[in-house]
């Protein structure tokens, strides 16, 4: 499978990488209906440890098998399935080659008091992910969390660990925790720093939540309103959030959150595509609906990243 010219210029960004790490991003951007365009779709289905097993999978039960969610997003044409260490082993030798797999490394819970801070525990290992034939790690971060200095430093030692042995790493920089607001946590000021913490940590493919246009920090405000930087629409946020991440050198995949109408998820895709973003990782808006729906929405945003609707 010959690369193109497309995804050659975005592994060329990457240039203090191996050729294993470069292979394994190569490998999920020539996969599926959007392979070699330079945009992605991912589906994630770690919620079932995030928020509990009916609030994840109630909806649809089919959602409740692993292997629903591999064949999901290997009918839908996705470039990569990505979820904890139990639901990939669920299905890694019936799905083994079929989809490009990223081991989703810790997890939070939402059985935890609201003094325990915002973190996330380590649930699998850069050997579990060899093992699993994975492509990349997944990783949470909580900037704003009291916790956040402990999740960069185990972020950086299994990040170095997984690049030596040819690995990504896919890092969800979700800001969260004691230093911000609610509003704070989708705030286009807080989004960009989250994006350049994670390209600074040496994400190669990095995960944020699409930003309003509320500004959180008092300097940055000064800033953003000195500069003139236009924060106005989705797709200018989302161009924003780009020039954070290296200037658009590093790939963004932006999150789809909770449930909400088509309309709304492909009105998203079309802000990521006109900003210069890489693409989507959108779970619950797909594993929520019935097979058909979902299959229906997701091929729906592949055309919308191709520049068809």
């Amino acid at each position: 499978m010959k690369a193109t010219r497309t995804v050659q210029k975005i592994l060329a960004n990457y240039e203090g990488e191996t050729p294993g790490v470069k292979g394994k991003l190569c490998q999920m951007l020539m996969h599926g209906r959007l392979g070699g365009s330079g945009k992605m779709i991912i589906l994630p289905v770690d919620q079932g440890f995030e928020h509990g097993p009916a609030r994840s999978f109630a909806p649809n039960p089919a959602g409740y098998d692993p292997h629903y969610h591999y064949q999901l997003a290997i009918d839908a044409g996705l470039n990569a399935f990505a979820a904890p260490l139990g639901m990939l082993e669920a299905g890694a030798d019936t799905f083994a080659g079929q989809i490009p797999t990223i081991l989703k490394a810790n997890s939070a819970n939402s059985l935890m008091s609201d003094t325990a801070g915002k973190n996330q525990a380590i649930t699998a290992s850069v050997g579990d992910a060899l093992r699993l034939g994975c492509s990349a790690i997944g990783f949470t971060i909580y900037p704003a969390s009291d916790s956040a200095v402990d999740m960069f430093e185990e972020i950086r030692e299994m990040r170095e660990e997984a690049a030596s042995l040819g690995l990504a790493t896919v890092i969800w920089s979700y800001p969260r925790g004691e230093a911000i607001s609610k509003d704070g946590e989708t705030a286009i000021d807080i989004a960009a720093y989250a994006a350049q913490m994670a390209a600074l940590l040496g994400a190669h493919v990095i995960k944020i939540k699409l930003s309003t246009d509320h500004l959180e920090l008092p300097e940055a405000k000064k800033v953003y309103e000195e500069q003139g930087i236009d924060v106005s629409t989705p797709a200018a946020r989302v161009r924003h959030c780009m020039q954070a991440a290296f200037n658009g050198r590093r790939i963004v995949v932006f999150s789809g959150g909770s449930k909400k109408g088509s309309d709304s998820v492909y009105d998203d895709a079309r802000a990521i595509r006109d900003g210069g973003g890489n693409g989507s990782i959108i779970g619950r808006n797909s594993f929520q609906r019935p097979r058909d729906e979902a299959l229906e929405l997701l091929g729906k945003l592949v055309d919308i990243y191709k520049g068809r609707d």
